[in-house]
């Protein structure tokens, strides 16, 4: 087994004490503009945590998830770190934020500041804090990676990645945006299903985004499932980060 398929039953050491506080693995902060959901296009810095409970097989951020690297820092020096920026939008992202018990007192000190906070979660894990969009994207079967090269993380990643009662409960805590990575059509009807277990979703808060990190594949894929998404009532979710920049870190 590959020292990237070590599965530990808990991420290795995500709370560490050091001088200011507990720390936490940061692959990067940086500002840019959304580039997906219900607010593409605004100027946001994003804080991007180091560490994941799931392992996508079409991850585009492997190194917070994968192979998680970053430096250690506190909530203390992620504040300071914003302070280089003038966007007042902040994402946290990842990986998988909601892991880190640190999270909740970062969102503290960003809601005392003034800052709009929106969290990016698979939705397989709860927290308690301020938060003014929570965007959840739950993961489909499309995204289980090859169980001939991983075969433990797949199973892994197909035994945690569905937990609809968190999704439930994040959807009726905060506002919300229900964010879903579609590959080919039959993962609308994954989605159809998926909708199911939440009697309660606003369908105008629900995304099809389509999977890809290339312009010419995300192309070919939007034109079948915005015209799907259009017949359902469901909002189309392109990901302009890839127009305006490609993919590439610090964007």
């Amino acid at each position: 087994m590959s020292r990237s398929e070590t599965i530990p039953t808990v991420l290795t050491d995500p709370t560490v004490r050091e001088p200011g506080g507990l720390s936490f693995r940061v692959a990067e902060v940086f500002q840019s503009r959304q580039g997906e959901g219900l607010l593409t296009g605004t100027r946001s810095i994003f804080v991007r945590f180091s560490g994941c409970n799931l392992r996508c097989g079409f991850c585009d951020t492997p190194y917070a998830s994968w192979r998680p690297e970053g430096e250690r820092l506190t909530v203390r020096d992620v504040i300071s770190r914003l302070a280089r920026y003038t966007a007042r939008h902040v994402v946290i992202t990842g990986g998988e934020p909601m892991l880190f018990p640190q999270l909740p007192p970062l969102c503290e000190a960003l809601s005392r500041q003034g800052y709009h906070i929106t969290i990016e979660t698979a939705g397989t894990g709860y927290l308690s804090l301020p938060c003014h969009l929570m965007s959840i994207s739950p993961k489909l079967s499309n995204s289980t990676p090859d169980a001939t090269k991983h075969p433990r993380w797949a199973a892994v990643h197909d035994r945690r990645r569905f937990q609809p009662e968190i999704v439930r409960r994040l959807i009726a805590e905060y506002d919300y945006q229900l964010k879903f990575v579609v590959d080919r059509p039959e993962d609308c009807d994954e989605v159809a299903d998926y909708l199911r277990h939440m009697p309660t979703v606003r369908i105008d808060r629900v995304l099809l985004m389509p999977q890809g990190t290339d312009p010419a594949e995300l192309e070919q894929k939007r034109q079948w499932l915005e015209p799907y998404c259009e017949s359902r009532g469901l909002l189309f979710c392109p990901r302009k980060q890839i127009e305006w920049f490609g993919c590439r870190r610090g964007t």
